[in-house]
């Protein structure tokens, strides 16, 4: 590891750290709790020359993401950074964003959303933009947060794709939280993995003037948004190559779907975030007492990695869901749940499904809730059921 320093760092650090060491030349943000200290990091950075980027103080989210479109269509290479209400305050400005087919990055320090006010962590902001047509990563570790931003560099300027991406992670929980992360000593190992070069999309430039945000009419509206349907499909090749070749330089290997202690298990717990470590704490503990069971991470969010879970899912006899969001009014209200549902439809597999939420609001879930969920969808196996009637909302007061 002789490229990389080993400090510790909050996942808000981290991320602050992957912006620099990716040179970016424009940041726009907003102060919101938890994501702050992300960008005042970031503007610690610009004002000991350790960075050379323009910092833009807007007066919003809503702004904050408008300077980034301006800048990324100007050819910069861009970061924000944002967090629940701010993340809604952007909502419009997302799918402009990706409309415009920009290569915009962005942290997410996951926090619940209002009324009421909670500034404590879930995803229930995160969940709100699955149709905005951004890539989203959703990290369970500091250094998987440094990385994968590099990581979303490479995807989101590759011009197959030229889609922007968020990679979130737990508020307070990760992002306040300290663990020792490999960051790069030098900036050039993570600019020779992305590296920048000139854009592949058209940029504004006063010499050659174009129209950004033309009106698309019913003639080739449909067309334009079917494109970003490809290139979110595209994605999926490219996340796979740039997930190998990040392995391949820097011996850090990363997948769409991560699996723990799955040998021999037929029962699953399928998470996100910050609580796969609980869960696989509580997996081992399962493991010792003779309850066949494993942990499996959902990494990449959009575009949903299907034929990667089946051949995971076609081994299970049970998975269990655990949600950190709730899809009010849906069929199965745990938002993943509803998506794994749909994979296990597709190849009409027989593994049985059982939702859970829980952690909403930053509601505590400890390795004997897990263990809990997991004695509960047995007893519910052996009762015959295979499929939740709806999910089931762990340790809410009724």
């Amino acid at each position: 590891m002789g490229e990389w320093v080993r400090i510790p760092l909050s996942s808000n650090y981290a991320a602050a750290y992957a912006a620099k060491d990716a040179d970016v030349d424009v940041v726009a943000a907003y102060p919101i709790t938890p994501q702050t200290t992300v960008v005042e990091k970031i503007a610690e950075f610009i004002a000991n020359g350790e960075l050379q980027a323009e910092m833009i103080h807007v007066e919003s989210e809503h702004s904050a993401l408008s300077a980034c479109i301006g800048a990324a269509s100007a050819g910069a290479r861009v970061f924000t950074a944002t967090s629940a209400q701010g993340l809604e305050l952007m909502h419009e400005l997302l799918y402009i964003a990706s409309g415009l087919r920009l290569p915009i990055v962005m942290s997410i320090a996951s926090r619940a959303l209002s009324a009421p006010i909670s500034i404590w962590g879930d995803y229930s902001d995160v969940m709100a933009t699955r149709d905005s047509s951004w890539i989203t990563i959703i990290a369970s570790s500091a250094q998987e947060v440094y990385d994968s931003i590099i990581q979303a560099y490479k995807v989101a300027e590759n011009p197959d794709v030229l889609l922007p991406v968020m990679v979130a992670y737990d508020g307070f929980l990760m992002s306040h939280t300290y663990e020792p992360v490999y960051v790069a000593k030098d900036r050039s190992t993570i600019l020779e993995f992305v590296p920048k070069r000139k854009p592949l999309w058209n940029i504004l430039d006063p010499d050659k003037p174009i129209t950004v945000g033309a009106v698309g009419n019913p003639d080739w509206y449909y067309e334009f948004k079917y494109q970003q349907v490809v290139a979110i499909e595209n994605s999926l090749n490219i996340l796979k190559q740039v997930f190998e070749e990040f392995g391949k330089r820097f011996e850090r290997n990363y997948s769409f779907i991560e699996t723990y202690n799955m040998d021999g298990s037929d029962i699953a717990i399928l998470t996100y975030g910050g609580l796969y470590g609980t869960v696989t704490e509580a997996v081992d503990i399962m493991k010792k007492r003779g309850l066949d069971v494993g942990a499996i991470k959902l990494r990449v969010f959009r575009p949903w990695p299907t034929e990667e879970l089946i051949r995971i899912l076609k081994n299970l006899k049970a998975v269990i869901v655990i949600d950190r969001a709730i899809s009010f009014g849906a069929a199965l209200e745990g938002p993943i749940a509803m998506e794994v549902l749909a994979t296990i439809s597709k190849k009409s597999l027989d593994t049985a499904l059982h939702s859970y939420i829980a952690s909403v609001g930053q509601r505590a879930v400890t390795e004997e809730d897990v263990m809990a969920m997991v004695e509960n969808s047995i007893d519910l196996l052996k009762k015959g059921v295979s499929l939740t009637e709806k999910s089931i909302y762990w340790g809410v007061r009724q």
